[in-house]
């Protein structure tokens, strides 16, 4: 499998992680100089603790990184690609412009995904001569730790497409969620967007503080949507299963419905009041920091969930 990664920021360096871990030739091309060095001393950065997890599908990181390979041009990273994952500002007219670029220089049955967290495909890929193989394949970061990934589909995008990109996925180690439609926000930006929505809300009507939030969904929540999503979880709330549990639970979760959905600004002394709260609790000296923090907790819990399946399977 041959993958091009176009832009090699964050979100680029993370895909191309795990499509190296996939055993794919990935090659990378970036227009910002310095970008390809600093991504390249990232990535080694993390291989070794994705190793010590064995979460490198057997691979060493010297092995892995053998699958990294810059390119100095766009033509040469898309000439021979079987899929390409633009990872470009988050710009309609950027998007539109690299778009038409790759297609230029890719062959016929290329698929061309974009990484972007909120724009729909059709508003950068129906000018092109051939809008049937794009799409928006929309990571959590980083994907290879969170492994569900957003395809969406444009009006043009077609079934095949959509099908080749859910298998490619797979093979990488990501968990697809297909959309029938283009939507905004997508599945999972929409989910996030409306719990962000009801934690800002708590703060803004003093419910709570940012840090008991957090404690509710890291130390609540989250702990059973590790293994199992919201409507399994309401399923099994109830002995009778979901029909029970709506019929115990329904009235009281539609009686608190419209206030969530009457969403607060994130601005002004609400966002200076969270803002401070959460410099109190990490600076921002020690923001980095945190961020490899997180991610090793994520490579600890993705270690102990493969290897719950595999004992389980």
């Amino acid at each position: 499998m041959k993958i091009a990664v176009v832009g090699i920021g964050a979100i680029g360096r993370a895909w191309a992680i795990s499509f190296m871990r996939a055993g794919f030739e990935v090659k990378v091309w970036n227009n910002t100089p310095g970008r390809m060095d600093a991504a390249r001393e990232l990535i080694e950065q993390i291989l070794p603790d994705l190793h010590e997890a064995d979460l490198l599908n057997g691979l060493t990181p010297t092995e892995a990184m053998r699958n990294f390979i810059p390119c100095p041009t766009l033509e040469e990273a898309v000439g021979d690609a079987e899929y390409v994952q633009e990872n470009t500002a988050e710009n309609v007219e950027v998007k539109r412009e690299m778009f038409s670029q790759i297609e230029a220089h890719a062959p016929a049955g290329t698929i061309i995904a974009s990484s972007t967290s909120g724009i729909v495909p059709s508003s950068f890929s129906l000018h092109l001569e051939h809008p049937e193989r794009c799409l928006v394949a929309h990571p959590l970061n980083p994907p290879y730790l969170v492994p569900a990934v957003d395809l969406v589909p444009s009006p043009a995008t077609s079934d095949a497409t959509m099908q080749r990109a859910a298998e490619i996925m797979r093979d990488c180690g990501q968990v697809p969620i297909l959309m029938n439609k283009e939507d905004p926000g997508f599945i999972t930006i929409r989910l996030q967007g409306m719990m962000y929505h009801e934690c800002w809300r708590l703060v803004n009507e003093g419910m709570a503080d940012p840090e008991s939030i957090d404690v509710a969904v890291r130390e609540g929540l989250g702990l059973r949507w590790s293994f199992i999503g919201p409507f399994e979880t309401a399923d099994l709330n109830a002995p009778g299963g979901i029909r029970d549990f709506v019929g115990r639970f329904g009235d009281d979760l539609n009686a608190i419905h419209p206030r969530v959905t009457d969403p607060v600004r994130w601005e002004g002394a609400l966002l200076d009041k969270v803002d401070a709260e959460r410099r109190k609790r990490l600076p921002m000296d020690a923001h980095k920091q945190r961020q490899l923090w997180r991610d090793r907790r994520l490579i600890a819990l993705a270690a102990h969930k493969r290897a719950r399946a595999r004992q389980e399977s």
